[in-house]
């Protein structure tokens, strides 16, 4: 009898699989991204001189034809943000995602409409990573990439500024384009390997140099509604936020759960380990819980999916490749051990929706700084936004950024 029943359950097992893989694929030449191409190249092309259309390229993805979508930004509960704004020819995410979410923080938290900066940032993001490139003697990343986490560490550093104050745009160009400037940077710091020449005023000096003639002097002292601020007292005095408040959330099997860990991607450049590790269930109800407080999130992850393409703007798990029920911390750890989850995007979290399918599962309104989120009507609401359903944010989104109120009940939970 016991045989008999299992050969059944295993068989109704089976059935179950085979009836949810419905979802279809194709593979389609890649059309340009139009956005990127007659927008953002249009304003740079001058500045970087090198940079060219992408090449078509052919590309599976799932057949989304016929489906109905919530893309569609009214549909969801959605908390104050800013503007969507572009990142335009760069590699930052990292810091117009976070900075968004302080955007947000300073009106949930005392009502104040800000704008930032997010170049200044990144302005003293790239002096780190020199300083740290000299101090390591040239075993450290130098690039454009970089973690949410870095916003809270500079801020402590340096303080904040308004957009007004650095925009770090010249020549009245419209987008950024950092291309140049970095060859420029990384020749320079190669040199210094090269040469053995490892003087870190000297260095950083010619680094910030270089920086200034791209995007300007970063201020140290600017007139916000008529009063003197530095960018330190800025920070303080105006915004009121504390970086400090602000915390990483992981989850990966690779490093234990419930501590404090390093997250082992190469953006991670100074290895912060303060990152809490949290089993994948817990880390989902986290977010879940956030949104619906009114605190929003910067998430990051991998975009580069079948299932997220530009033109419903819908990031979704196909179960060509895995089934819903099958998604879990061995299917999430597996993706990013082989590599085919990378730490290659963040966005915004800044709304939900519950119940959509009526399967009683999220999906989440995710304001997005590059040009993939932006291939429809610039006047149109979705104009710079994805829509993630909970599979996709359960599988593929790594990591998030939050108030560490969302997380008093389960600090306690961490060891010492």
């Amino acid at each position: 009898m016991k045989i008999k029943l299992t050969v059944v359950f295993v068989f109704a097992t089976l059935l179950s699989v085979q009836a949810q893989n419905v979802d279809k694929g194709k593979l389609i030449e890649v059309p340009k991204n139009s956005f990127y191409e007659d927008v953002i190249l249009k304003d740079v092309k001058h500045v970087d001189s090198t940079l060219n259309p992408e090449k078509p390229k052919i590309k599976y993805i799932m057949d989304m034809a016929g489906l109905k979508l919530p893309n569609k930004v009214a549909l969801y509960k959605q908390f104050w943000v800013n503007p969507v704004i572009s990142q335009g020819n760069t590699g930052t995410c990292w810091a117009f995602s976070t900075t968004s979410q302080y955007e947000s923080e300073v009106y949930r938290q005392f009502g104040k409409k800000v704008k930032l900066s997010e170049l200044y940032t990144i302005y003293w993001e790239y002096v780190e990573k020199a300083r740290r490139f000299v101090e390591e003697r040239g075993n450290s990343l130098f690039d454009e990439g970089s973690e949410s986490n870095a916003v809270a560490r500079i801020s402590k550093e340096y303080g904040m500024v308004p957009q007004e104050a650095f925009i770090g745009l010249l020549d009245n160009r419209i987008y950024h384009t950092h291309a140049d400037m970095l060859k420029e940077m990384i020749g320079y710091l190669k040199s210094v390997k090269e040469n053995n020449v490892w003087n870190e005023e000297q260095v950083l000096a010619t680094i910030r140099s270089i920086l200034n003639h791209y995007l300007g002097e970063p201020p140290v002292k600017f007139k916000v509604e008529g009063k003197d601020y530095t960018p330190k007292t800025y920070l303080s005095d105006y915004l009121k936020i504390n970086p400090d408040d602000f915390i990483e959330v992981l989850s990966y099997m690779q490093k234990p759960y419930w501590e404090k860990v390093e997250y082992e991607v190469p953006d991670n450049w100074w290895h912060s380990a303060d990152y809490y590790n949290l089993p994948l269930d817990d880390f989902m109800k986290l977010i879940k819980s956030a949104i619906r407080g009114g605190y929003t999130l910067s998430i990051g992850g991998d975009v580069s999916e079948a299932g997220l393409y530009r033109d419903s703007q819908c990031g979704v798990i196909p179960d060509f490749d895995i089934p819903s029920a099958y998604i879990n911390e061995d299917a999430r750890q597996f993706r990013f051990s082989n590599n085919t989850t990378t730490d290659d995007h963040g966005m915004h979290l800044v709304g939900y929706l519950e119940n959509f399918y009526g399967d009683g599962k999220d999906w989440f309104l995710i304001k997005d700084s590059s040009a993939g989120s932006r291939n429809n009507d610039k006047n149109a609401p979705e104009f710079g936004y994805y829509f993630f359903s909970e599979d996709f944010m359960k599988l593929k989104m790594m990591d998030f950024t939050v108030h560490k109120d969302v997380l008093k009940d389960v600090l306690d939970k961490f060891k010492k």
